[in-house]
């Protein structure tokens, strides 16, 4: 298997992502990982559309958030998206959020997804398999 590949997505921290202590809310965090998960798919050209008209759709099934660094109101932040792929059902991945202006990893979010058949709502056996099958750039996904 080759090695991991990060996918980057650049966004800006928008006024109504801040809580009253002057920095993002802990949910948004989950909100901009998820954001640049579907970027990274897209990327890969794994459209929404795509993945349903197959019958299969991505799914969480863990997800941990270590804070590291505060990220404020017009921060430009980069959020990394690298899939480790294993021999099962499921695929690590790993999100570094980063801010642009000084390099600084604010936050980490970590996650075990699967593939759902979403007729059996059961996970795909072969998820690499799948994806590769229906990818049009499936190195961006280290597949």
């Amino acid at each position: 298997m080759s090695a991991p590949t990060t996918h980057l997505t650049e966004l800006t921290v928008r006024g109504y992502e801040i809580d009253a202590l002057g920095h993002v809310r802990h949910t948004v965090y989950l909100d901009y990982a998820e954001h640049a998960r579907w970027e990274s798919l897209r990327a890969a050209g794994l459209s929404a559309q795509t993945l349903l008209t197959d019958g299969v759709m991505p799914i969480m099934l863990e997800t941990t958030i270590s804070y590291r660094r505060e990220l404020r109101y017009d921060d430009q932040v980069t959020v990394g998206c690298e899939f480790e792929w294993g021999h099962g059902k499921t695929a690590r991945i790993t999100q570094p959020l980063t801010r642009l202006e000084d390099g600084t990893v604010a936050a980490e979010v970590r996650s075990v997804s699967g593939l759902l058949n979403l007729a059996t709502r059961k996970l795909v056996a072969d998820p690499l398999d799948r994806l590769r099958t229906l990818a049009t750039v499936p190195e961006i996904l280290g597949l």
